[in-house]
């Protein structure tokens, strides 16, 4: 065996007391987009929304309007709506009104603890897992989460507000669509993490495969729609695997047609519950990931 995958921890398959093997741990990335994914509908809906007065029909149909009126990206006129609905109804929005809108987000079943049985299956099997966010969301609302409050993420990566000195909104900082979502993981593909003026020419700049911290075969995309396909499918063609989740109490159609266009590996409710067919599923990837590791180890 090569002597730089000789180090840190005795594992095998099945049990971190086995000695038969002393190798170095593989990375596994699972990476989850948020409204619908883990919670049960867009986050905005649960209190944000409501304390405009409004419906989120009426809501999103403004959203759309101003998409197709103006030709403008979806996630920056929803971003646009939610500054100049809190100014029309005299709302003060601040960083930590934000954050506390987070306490109202509600979740599928199983999610809040789903991160530690997961986080404790890796150690046992020898693995080292590690948790991300890629939403269109707000990503001081996801901070102020409960999962989030938990430090269960080495990186949230969602819509973002400037704030002045009084924490009073200024600018768009950060607008994450569809398609943006996908720099992010070529970020965590290549450990650069932070978005900065010299992460830029790292991020760009030529890694060989060998040198990439986590390689693409060894993540896991979850989401659960259309605008999760630019990284459905960029995880799946680079040999990771992607899932797709459903609300079970409306139908998994548009899951199934993900499934059919070759989008995804597989569908599964949006059950995180302990043994839900996503946990399974999710811990026979991490099992066939350290799999190949040792195999590869060996060459």
């Amino acid at each position: 065996m090569n002597e730089k995958l000789k180090v840190e921890v005795n594992v095998s398959l099945d049990s971190e007391n086995d000695e038969d093997m002393v190798i170095r741990q593989p990375i596994v990335a699972l990476m989850y987009d948020f409204d619908k994914t883990l919670c049960t509908k867009d986050m905005q809906e649960y209190g944000f929304i409501p304390e405009l007065g409004m419906t989120s029909a009426e809501f999103w149909g403004e959203v759309k309007s101003l998409t197709d009126s103006q030709s403008m990206d979806n996630v920056l006129a929803y971003m646009f709506l939610m500054v100049e609905k809190c100014k029309e109804k005299k709302i003060r929005i601040t960083k930590e009104k934000f954050k506390e809108l987070g306490n109202n987000v509600k979740f599928f079943g199983g999610v809040e603890t789903w991160f530690d049985r997961i986080n404790n299956y890796a150690k046992k099997i020898g693995v080292r897992v590690e948790h991300y966010i890629v939403s269109s969301g707000i990503k001081e609302i996801i901070e102020g989460t409960s999962i989030a409050k938990n430090n269960e993420f080495k990186e949230i990566y969602a819509c973002e507000f400037m704030y002045d000195y009084n924490n009073i909104i200024q600018w768009p900082k950060m607008a994450v669509n569809y398609t943006a979502k996908t720099q992010f993981l070529f970020r965590i593909n290549k450990g650069v993490l932070n978005i900065d003026t010299e992460s830029i020419n790292k991020l760009n700049s030529f890694t060989p495969e060998k040198d990439r911290r986590i390689p693409f075969q060894n993540m896991i995309y979850i989401g659960d729609g259309l605008t999760d396909v630019p990284c459905m499918k960029l995880v799946k063609a680079h040999g990771g695997q992607s899932i797709a989740v459903y609300d079970q109490d409306k139908g998994k159609n548009a899951a199934q047609n993900l499934l059919k266009d070759n989008r995804v590996n597989y569908i599964v409710p949006a059950d995180y519950n302990e043994g839900s067919e996503i946990e399974v599923l999710v811990k026979a990837i991490m099992k066939k990931i350290k799999a190949v590791f040792i195999m590869e180890s060996l060459i």
